[in-house]
């Protein structure tokens, strides 16, 4: 079982990674796997930008460069792939030349759309707060920043 939250239980050998390897998993184990698996794609560093942004309505690549600050063009493409892998953005395809493509969050996306918007409101809050505490914790245990 893990520290922290008991409502979803972990029990997958830190090892082993969640698809692969020769032992099957037991019907737990898989279930974990699974919820760790979507919480990483949704809570990774460049999806909840994206999300928020395809959530407003049709998005097209160009915006969502702009948009989401930092992001490479080769990241955004792996994780707009991802997300519409995962069902979470719906991919259109315009035939113009050059083509016009548009993201556009699906109803499960969207259902998620208010839980990003208050986890990233709550980081812009705190974010002053978690930098001093940072430093503070560097200050006292010699850690370089």
């Amino acid at each position: 079982m893990s520290q922290g939250n008991n409502d979803v239980p972990v029990s997958v050998d830190r090892g082993q990674a969640c698809a692969g390897g020769d032992a099957p998993f037991t019907p737990g184990q898989a279930r974990a796997c699974t919820v760790r698996e979507v919480l990483d794609r949704v809570g990774g560093k460049w999806s909840i930008g994206i999300l928020v942004a395809a959530s407003q309505g049709p998005v097209r690549f160009t915006e969502l460069e702009r948009c989401v600050e930092g992001i490479s063009r080769r990241m955004l493409t792996l994780t707009l792939r991802n997300l519409e892998r995962d069902g979470l953005l719906h991919r259109r395809v315009y035939p113009t030349v050059p083509p016009k493509v548009e993201y556009t969050a699906t109803p499960i996306a969207l259902e998620l759309y208010e839980s990003l918007v208050t986890l990233t409101n709550w980081a812009e809050r705190h974010r002053t707060a978690i930098a001093e505490a940072r430093a503070a914790y560097d200050r006292e245990h010699g850690t370089p920043s």
